[in-house]
């Protein structure tokens, strides 16, 4: 009896097989079948971390939840959303709450009062948080101008040095907050320090093999060795991220809070010159003297797009919070370019080589130029509609107060300048430019000694001159405090895009002066 149902048994388990062998395929495999995959995944448990595709992500997305082939992944983006919605909504409760609060706090310490007064407060204060609100998004917007420069006081101080760099300054920007401030300089140099106190904290460059595999390529050209020599910086408006360029033709991408190298960004066939962020956002445009701008997404580590426009070197490059960009080349030409439409404006100097720019808002922009002049240029409008000539020339020619910066005998804060030295038309060129943000008051540099600040007006009366502050040394970069609270300018022996003059007694390094208002 025992050897029939052994028999019977056998007999079944080999009809079972050939039956399989008839009937087996890739798509019939129990192996690929979904259900059972989710049941390994099940039994296995979740100890191993698996790379899958968004598919595969869809399907194994929770024990709990059924598989859903058709409507899983949307449902997933949908419920993603409604995070990243719930997020900024919690974000800005809280803010609009800690707001709130402290004007309440304020207001209890002045006065208790009975709970009509509490409840008349309350809407005042509900009233005022609305009105601060559009203001600052009027600001933001360019819509709405700060009046600073009419609360400037006479400056009574000169600038005085905060970090100290062994080669010229070439670039100084500042964070957000306005609390650290970074600058490069010719060596290679690039250095983050506190604006209170000075601390200087150094980033360190990787070695060849971690440059490489950041994603740097081989030295192109005359170049054996990557180049540190920086041209460029540029910081992000959350302040994680920090922007270089130099010879070396690639955009180089650190961690402002690890100070590491995260990234080199290759493409540039020529020296990266000048480097922005778009307020507000993760893109990054680079200017070079490969004739083209290329815009980056540092979040994603990826390369966007390239425009190309201009006939010769870019030389600088400035933006706000719209998509707009505004360049300077070598081929006496500025360049407004909308990004989303892909197109641009181009505006050409009067008979003169532009060497910077920068927006004042979203539809004026001021440009320096090498004959010493500064234009004030209209969206609407081809041609300046105020220029200042010789904007750098002695101080009776256009009306500046001096400040008690300068002393006596041509000696001034950073050394004495020689101006017998060099030409006196190269060291006038207008070689820095900068407007505090959503204000009127605008600030030049030039290789003969002087910071000057302007007032810009209305289109009829253009800018106006205001203070200069005296300075020795060729002033590669200038940036305001968001606040107006301080100057900052980034001084060099040399120009900060060639090493055509040479002022030797002047100390390169990164030089604050206080404003005082009113």
């Amino acid at each position: 009896m025992k050897t029939k149902n052994l028999k019977k048994k056998k007999a079944s388990a080999q009809n079972t097989q050939k039956g399989s062998k008839k009937r087996f395929s890739i798509e019939r495999d129990p192996f690929f079948d979904e259900d059972n995959d989710l049941k390994r995944r099940k039994r296995f448990g979740d100890d191993e971390d698996i790379e899958s595709s968004d598919d595969s992500e869809d399907i194994y997305g929770s024990d709990d939840e059924g598989v859903d082939r058709n409507g899983g992944k949307e449902e997933k983006e949908e419920e993603e959303e409604e995070t990243a919605a719930e997020k900024r909504k919690r974000l800005a409760e809280a803010f609009l709450h800690s707001v709130r609060e402290s004007k309440r706090k304020e207001e209890e310490e002045r006065e208790s009062g009975d709970e009509y007064d509490r409840e008349e407060r309350e809407a005042m204060r509900d009233s005022w948080m609305v009105d601060m609100l559009q203001k600052e998004q009027m600001e933001d917007s360019g819509r709405s101008r700060r009046a600073i420069a009419s609360r400037i006081q006479k400056p009574t101080e000169g600038f005085h040095l905060l970090v100290k760099h062994r080669q010229s300054v070439t670039a100084v920007t500042l964070s957000e907050d306005d609390l650290k401030g970074f600058s490069s300089s010719k060596d290679g140099t690039i250095v983050s320090w506190d604006v209170d106190s000075g601390k200087t904290e150094k980033y360190a460059w990787p070695t060849d093999e971690a440059l490489k595999s950041h994603g740097a390529k081989e030295p192109q050209g005359r170049a054996t060795k990557h180049s540190k020599h920086v041209l460029a910086l540029a910081v992000s408006s959350d302040g994680r991220y920090l922007a270089s360029g130099g010879l070396d033709r690639h955009v180089h991408l650190w961690d402002v809070r690890t100070r590491q190298h995260i990234k080199a960004f290759p493409g540039h066939k020529g020296p990266v010159s000048c480097l922005t962020f778009r307020q507000g956002s993760s893109e990054l445009f680079s200017g070079s003297f490969d004739r083209s701008i290329k815009i980056w997404n540092v979040e994603d580590r990826a390369y966007v797009n390239t425009l190309f426009g201009h006939q010769s070197e870019v030389l600088t490059i400035d933006s706000l919070r719209k998509e707009r960009v505004l360049t300077v080349g070598r081929d006496r030409t500025m360049h407004l370019w909308k990004v989303p439409e892909e197109s641009q404006l181009i505006f050409r100097a009067p008979a003169t080589s532009l060497e910077c720019c920068c927006f004042i808002n979203n539809d004026e922009f001021l440009s320096g130029s090498d004959d010493g002049s500064i234009e004030h240029w209209n969206v609407t409008r081809k041609k300046p509609v105020h220029i200042v000539k010789n904007a750098h020339a002695s101080l009776q020619s256009v009306g500046i107060e001096q400040g008690n910066g300068a002393l006596s005998n041509g000696h001034m804060e950073n050394g004495t300048l020689n101006p017998q030295c060099h030409s006196s038309s190269a060291l006038s060129w207008v070689s820095a430019l900068t407007v505090c943000r959503n204000s009127d008051l605008a600030a030049s540099g030039a290789g003969n000694g002087s910071v000057r600040l302007w007032t810009i007006e209305n289109e009829s009366k253009g800018i106006r001159p205001l203070f200069e502050l005296p300075v020795a040394g060729f002033i590669n970069s200038l940036v305001f405090s968001k606040s107006g609270q301080f100057l900052v300018a980034g001084v060099g022996q040399e120009p900060r895009l060639g090493r055509w003059g040479r002022i030797a007694d002047v100390r390169n390094g990164v030089f604050v002066h206080p404003l005082k208002h009113s």
